[in-house]
């Protein structure tokens, strides 16, 4: 099986109080797929439920994002999420807060069938 990329979407997701990076990794992957209508299954001979789907979580606490979680934010397709390090904190003026923001990579690939 060799895996052709189809779809590149990127995201971005913020969770203003509370420091949730699952919040903030949900609403990134919401803000990628939300503006695509993928109609091409039919020409290729493909279903929605064939898709291969990698996602990419940066926030700057991977260790605390609940991936499976995040891929139930996905309706279709095998769906594997990996947190890594990077997205933003920014410290509230109080200190005792801060605004978690979260971006998102998702890459749509299909099986070529050989």
């Amino acid at each position: 099986m060799a895996r052709i990329r189809c779809i590149t979407e990127m995201g971005m997701g913020v969770d203003v109080h509370g420091r949730d990076a699952t919040k903030a990794a949900k609403r990134a992957v919401s803000d990628a797929i939300r503006h695509s209508s993928l109609g091409f299954f039919r020409m290729v001979g493909k279903t929605p439920q064939d898709m291969l789907v990698d996602v990419t979580i940066a926030v700057p606490n991977p260790e605390a994002v609940d991936t499976a979680a995040v891929a139930k934010e996905l309706p279709y397709g095998t769906v594997t999420v990996t947190a890594v390090k990077g997205g933003l904190e920014i410290p509230a003026e109080a200190g005792s807060d801060a605004i978690i923001i979260a971006n998102a990579a998702v890459l749509v690939h299909l099986d070529d069938g050989k």
